[in-house]
């Protein structure tokens, strides 16, 4: 018989009063195959073949699929990991029939897995090339593996197993903020063009344009994008640059939510907080929204950063600082603490998130490991991913992880200490300075000055193929 059976969720034999009642027997294409009902079982509620484990028929289920494939599926349930002769077969093969079983979210859970995350063991799998002559301008991976890569006036799209790409032209000149609010759904928005746009990469049209209303009604440009799991956030600036916001949108009707920051901007007032939002990161472990602008004037660069709570429209925590401002800035909840890289030093700083206060946050880490002794940090790129921060420096990837120290005779940690490792030091060889750094699942992207391509890293575990 041709089998289509419902869903259904995990069942139990008694393989005592039955010994072959923990023996499940199928035939895949004209081959018979004979598996366990808990190896079934594994594929989830969401296939077929968990029905087929509670399955008590007398005649055998006849699948009408490709049993080379089944097989290699079969394995993969079997060992959680797919079987050397799987590299013989087109990916895309394997993909489809995965897909066909409803199997494809356990090909990608090594990618999705984040506590199987090894910042140590990351190193260079895959060269993704883009189309057309424009560098990566932004870089907007989704959780699940899936990359968004603007360059000139395109979207390129590269799906989970990265072996399909599409790309789209949009109405930007050039794009400067990008967020992936789902693998093929972007928010894209430009420093030179009015109004944040939802943009649907696979059809190429876009779903929604949002905007900022300000007092001189002019046009609103976009500064930078973030989002937590039900917000988005937006940080606007008329195009007058008099005056700028942080609108906060909904996720699912994409309707503002409401408004926080606002700030009219009269005469040169640029020093304190009237300087726009340009990055924007959302700390789920304290529920708060870290916003941060630099600025450079004629007496050098000066910064604003605040932390909002977005229930009550307040920034709890800001600090001003003029000299060796961030050069970038991030959030890391998994060792509660706030980073930056210095614009003029390049030193790594930590402010802890339980101990913040007006005065002195910052703890230095250590500072630059370049061979031309540069110690600036004006290019430089901050990210945290799990429990780790990861900064480009140059060409390389530095690692900054917390070292647990012995505790004091009242229980208590003493000091934070710090240790860095560069990624890619092996390589020994001057590589491109990285102008764009993300993570998408457990693969880190990385995007270099005058390439016109983007760089995969992840660990053995997460390439499967």
């Amino acid at each position: 018989m041709s089998l289509v059976p419902p869903l259904a969720g995990p069942c139990t034999r008694d393989s005592q009063s039955d010994p072959q009642a923990n023996i499940i027997t199928l035939n895949v294409g004209g081959e018979i195959f004979q598996t366990s009902p808990q190896t079934l079982d594994l594929a989830g509620p969401g296939s077929f073949l968990t029905t087929l484990a509670c399955s008590k028929g007398a005649s055998i289920p006849f699948i009408d699929r490709d049993p080379e494939l089944f097989s290699i599926l079969l394995y993969f349930l079997r060992t959680g990991a797919l079987p050397s002769k799987a590299k013989a077969f087109d990916p895309d093969d394997i993909i489809s029939e995965a897909q066909f079983y409803n199997l494809v979210h356990l090909l990608n859970r090594p990618i999705t897995n984040s506590s199987e995350f090894d910042a140590f063991e990351l190193e260079k799998a895959l060269i993704l090339p883009l189309n057309g002559r424009d560098y990566p301008s932004a870089i907007a991976p989704f959780f699940d593996g899936s990359i968004l890569v603007s360059h000139g006036s395109k979207i390129t799209s590269f799906n989970w197993s990265l072996r399909k790409k599409t790309t789209v032209l949009t109405e930007f000149s050039a794009i400067d903020s990008l967020l992936a609010l789902s693998p093929d759904i972007a928010a894209a928005g430009a420093t030179d063009f009015s109004g944040l746009q939802i943009i649907d990469s696979k059809l190429g049209s876009v779903l929604e344009t949002l905007s900022w209303e300000n007092q001189t009604h002019s046009g609103s440009n976009v500064q930078a994008i973030g989002s937590s799991p039900e917000l988005l956030f937006v940080s606007f600036e008329s195009e007058r640059r008099n005056s700028n916001s942080i609108v906060v949108f909904d996720r699912s009707s994409f309707q503002p939510v409401t408004e926080i920051g606002k700030q009219e901007i009269y005469g040169v007032d640029l020093l304190g907080s009237s300087i726009p939002c340009t990055k924007l990161n959302w700390s789920a472990g304290f529920n708060l929204l870290l916003s941060s602008g630099l600025h450079r004037g004629p007496s050098g660069f000066v910064s604003s950063i605040k932390l909002w709570d977005i229930r009550d429209n307040k920034a709890v925590w800001e600090l001003h600082e003029k000299g060796d401002c961030f050069a970038d800035l991030t959030v890391c909840d998994n060792v509660y603490g706030i980073f930056k890289v210095g614009v003029m030093s390049g030193d790594v700083f930590m402010a802890d998130l339980r101990k913040l206060g007006v005065d002195g946050p910052w703890v230095s880490l250590g500072g630059p490991m370049r061979k031309d002794g540069k110690r600036e940090g004006v290019h430089c790129k901050l990210v945290s991913h799990g429990s780790h921060v990861f900064c480009s420096r140059g060409g390389d990837v530095e690692l900054w992880s917390e070292v647990l120290m012995a505790h004091t005779n009242q229980g208590r940690i003493e000091e934070r200490v710090f240790r860095r490792n560069t990624l890619g030091a092996a390589d020994n060889k001057e590589e491109s300075m990285i102008t764009h750094l993300d993570f998408g699942g457990n693969r880190m992207i990385l995007a270099r000055k005058d390439e016109q391509m983007i760089e995969i890293w992840q660990s053995p575990a997460a390439n499967l193929f």
